[in-house]
């Protein structure tokens, strides 16, 4: 489990490359050192199943940079059940240089979770970031989320019909999943459509990944 982080860096400006991303020495410096501190709590709180730095860095940290460029424009985005951070953090480390408006709440049940991310928000020092323990069902905000995103947390029927209340008129789902969910985009509730399911070419990774945007079928319209 050694830590190379030269090794790393090189890895990463390479995927970076071939992911058509400009990431600047400083957000290259951010990103390893999260994924330090990911690599050293994960090792007591059990963070991620994944245990290698490296297969950290391509499952984990390529992953979430091949899925980028689909917040462009984003400014209030909600990671649910976001873990160890992905990709919550990898979102708000690009965006503070990248999108300065944009802001990335994430939030849990698990406490031991939460508070990683709290630490790992003060260490890489990201006033873009909330954290938040709770269920999402129960959570309530004074502004609601532009983008709702998540990676591998729950079925896309569980996913929409706990956190809809969270999302803002216009707003729309970004769910990070594996194979194509064909079965789960069936089940999506009532009132909710999948306007594009984008595959994505992870470097170093040899897995299907796949995007897929949900909106609400119908605009509700505003009330006079």
């Amino acid at each position: 489990m050694q830590f190379n982080r030269e090794a790393f860096a090189q890895q990463l400006r390479q995927g970076a490359q071939e992911l058509r991303l400009d990431l600047s020495d400083g957000q290259i410096g951010q990103l390893l050192d999260y994924l330090a501190l990911l690599a050293k709590w994960n090792a007591v709180y059990n963070l991620t199943a994944v245990r290698d730095p490296q297969q950290m860095l391509t499952q984990h940290v390529l992953d979430c940079l091949a899925a980028l460029p689909a917040f462009e424009g984003a400014r209030n985005v909600l990671d649910v059940g976001a873990g160890g951070g992905l990709p919550g953090m990898v979102l708000a480390i690009w965006g503070a240089a990248r999108q300065p408006e944009l802001q990335v709440s994430m939030i849990d049940t698990v406490h031991k979770k939460t508070a990683f991310l709290t630490q790992a928000k003060s260490e890489l020092g990201l006033a873009n970031v909330t954290v938040h323990t709770a269920r999402v069902e129960a959570l309530q905000v004074s502004q609601k989320f532009d983008v709702i995103t998540s990676r591998a947390f729950a079925e896309l029927n569980d996913f929409v019909t706990w956190s809809q209340h969270l999302l803002a008129d216009g707003g729309c789902y970004i769910a990070m999943k594996g194979v194509a969910p064909n079965d789960e985009i069936s089940r999506l509730p009532a009132g909710w459509r999948v306007r594009e399911v984008r595959a994505l070419e992870v470097p170093g990774l040899q897995a299907q990944r796949h995007l897929v945007f949900i909106e609400r079928a119908v605009e509700t319209a505003s009330q006079g």
